[in-house]
Parts: structure tokens; C-alpha cells; sequence
């Protein structure tokens, strides 16, 4: 697998992935600001590895300013700013947060060593819970089945396995056939540019269609299962992800197909009521008037860009955690899975 993101005692090596699948190259980040760019600018993408990458956007910041925690402070704002949907972002800040505050009594080199060693756990902490996703994910599924994902929520999305894609990894290690079907996912294609990138080379039986393709493969019974990942979950189950997943989801109950959500604990929002209070993020209309630099559209025309959507509770089968699938009624069982209904 491509490492998503890597520390390097005072920087972090990051995968840049607007290049993919052509080139593959790496970013130098020693700044929480140039962090925050690579953030917005979807140099790293996925809630998990957007996580995992702001909280060593914060452990940069406090090398920068020597642990003192007003810079700090500033810097988890522009860090926070970046991209408002994916709420891997907004934990691994507060994360940060409450470590260097709970380190500040004895001293900047202690806050410092702080956010470094918790950034470390948060990168570990993410790989752990992706295999566990997979492991809960692979007992759902039969050899032979054909399942559709969207976007990518795989190794490239986190920093081991994915989620969404955890069960496809762990049945080729296991010999398992399966054979899945990746969305291109407009209007940044990261279906094609990545999750078709990673899984090919891994071996894994994957065919790219466009979008508009799911229904006729659905209608000619193709597809046994939509697995897809999730930037925020409300605490009743509505999960915003990436634009399309909505879609599918409607697809997927037309056709009484099977729609699990793959979802880390950190991706749980107990704070946010129901997928209503989820802010969507909106972004250039020149994503969708060009592709790779080519003008498809006239350029003056007016562009509508949403980059998530909100696929509602009633839409999914099962929330697939690193705890367990959790089925209807969604917020009563996840409250009893993680034991609360705040972060």
C-alpha cells in the first residue's frame, strides 16, 4: 500500500493525492498553515487520513511556536477552517487540544512532546480501527458477492486498510473472491484516480464505471451490497458523505439491496441531532467545469457544487463500527455501543 501520511521527526510526509494515479509524489509539510492548504486543496482526502493529518498539523504547531499554547490556539482555528463536513478534523484538533492544555503545567517542551506522541496514537489508533471495521464488515458478505463503493474510503482515504474497503483487503489476504465496482465519483474522481488505483494494484477484482452505471448493474443483479464510508454520522444514523452517496443509497433500497455505512468512532458526532446540522461543504464550480485542466463546460455557466450529501438513516441497513454493526433503531444502539451521546 502508498503511505498516506508518515512522521518525520519534524515534519510529515504526505502523499500528495492530486496527482494520482499518474505520478505519485510526496508533500514535505512543516507547518500547521501549509497542513491546513493541503487539507482544503484535498492534497490528502478522507476523513481518517484528514484526522490523522491535522493532529500532526497541531504537534507541527507546536514545534513552530515552542509549545506555547496561544499559537497553538491559532493554529487549530485555520486547521479547523479547512474543510467543515469531515469531523475527523474538528476531534483531532480538540484532541490536540486537551493534551497540550493537560501538558502546559510543565512546560512548552512538555506540550510539545505531547501533541507529537498524541498524534502518533491517533495515526496508530486509526489503522487499528479500520481492520476491526474490515473484520465486522467481511462477516457480512459472501464469497462471490459483487459490492459497489463510492468514492474512496480506502487505504488512501486513512493510513491502513480503509473502511469502506477494510472487508476487500482482508478477503484477498484470506483468498475470499469478491468482486467489487468503484464509482468514478464526480466531479474530483476520486473513485477512479484512487480507489481503482489501490485496489488494482493490490490485486483485488475491481471495475470502474461511471456513476450513472449503479442502477443497470443493480437492475441486472450485479450488485449484492453498497459499502460506502462517511465523513460525519449523526447520533440518529444520517451519514454525510461524499456527493453521490445519496444517490445510491435510493438505488440501493429500490432495489432491495443491502447499504452499509463504514464508520469509525471518531467520525460519530453525539453532539449533531441528525444530518440537518451537518454543514456541507460547497466548492468551486471550476471542479465541475474542468477535468484534469480541460474545459468541458461553458466557462461563464452557473456551477452548483456540493461536496457531501446526507444519506438518511432510513436508507441504511447497518452502521458498521470498529465495535460492531449497529442496526435501527440507529441512536439508541450506538448511545449503548459507545456508552454516550456527546463527545
Amino acid at each position: 500500500m502508498l503511505t498516506t501520511v508518515e512522521w518525520q521527526k519534524d515534519r510529515v510526509r504526505l502523499l500528495d493525492q492530486t496527482r494520482l494515479p499518474a505520478t505519485v509524489d510526496y508533500l514535505e509539510i512543516k507547518t500547521a498553515p501549509r497542513m491546513a492548504e493541503a487539507i482544503l486543496k484535498m492534497e490528502v482526502r478522507g476523513a481518517p487520513a484528514i484526522g490523522v493529518a491535522a493532529a500532526y498539523g497541531m504537534a507541527l504547531s507546536a514545534i513552530s511556536h515552542e509549545g506555547a499554547l496561544a499559537g497553538i490556539k491559532a493554529d487549530a482555528e485555520v486547521l479547523r477552517r479547512a474543510r467543515p463536513t469531515a469531523v475527523n478534523l474538528s476531534w483531532a484538533v480538540d484532541e490536540q487540544l486537551k493534551a497540550a492544555e493537560k501538558a502546559e503545567k510543565d512546560g512548552p517542551s512538555a506540550v510539545t512532546d505531547a501533541l507529537i506522541a498524541r498524534a502518533k496514537e491517533i495515526h496508530k489508533e486509526d489503522g487499528e480501527q479500520n481492520r476491526r471495521i474490515g473484520e465486522h464488515l467481511l462477516t457480512l458478505l459472501k464469497p462471490g458477492m459483487g459490492v459497489l463503493t463510492h468514492c474512496n474510503a480506502g487505504a488512501l482515504a486513512t493510513t491502513a486498510y480503509g473502511t469502506a474497503t477494510a472487508p476487500f483487503y482482508l478477503a484477498k489476504e484470506r483468498g475470499i473472491p469478491l468482486r467489487v465496482y468503484a464509482d468514478e465519483t464526480r466531479p474530483r474522481l476520486q473513485g477512479a484516480s484512487l480507489t481503482a488505483l489501490e485496489l488494482s494494484e493490490a490485486g483485488i477484482d475491481v471495475t470502474l464505471i461511471c456513476d450513472s452505471m449503479a442502477a443497470v448493474l443493480m437492475q441486472q443483479g450485479k450488485i449484492d451490497a453498497v459499502i460506502t464510508g462517511c465523513d460525519r454520522l449523526a447520533k440518529n444514523g444520517d451519514a454525510a458523505n461524499k456527493i453521490g452517496t445519496f444517490s445510491a443509497s435510493v438505488l440501493a433500497k429500490h432495489f432491495g439491496i443491502p447499504f452499509y455505512i463504514a464508520v469509525p468512532g471518531p467520525t460519530i458526532d453525539f453532539t449533531c441531532a441528525s444530518g440537518n446540522e451537518i454543514p456541507i461543504e460547497e466548492r468551486s464550480g471550476d471542479e465541475i467545469r474542468f477535468i484534469s485542466g480541460v474545459q468541458i463546460a461553458p466557462k461563464d455557466v452557473k456551477v452548483f457544487n456540493p461536496c457531501f450529501d446526507v444519506t438518511p438513516a432510513e436508507n441504511i441497513t447497518a452502521i458498521v463500527t470498529e465495535r460492531g454493526a449497529v442496526y435501527p433503531p440507529f441512536e439508541e444502539n450506538l448511545k449503548k455501543l459507545y456508552g454516550k451521546t456527546e463527545r
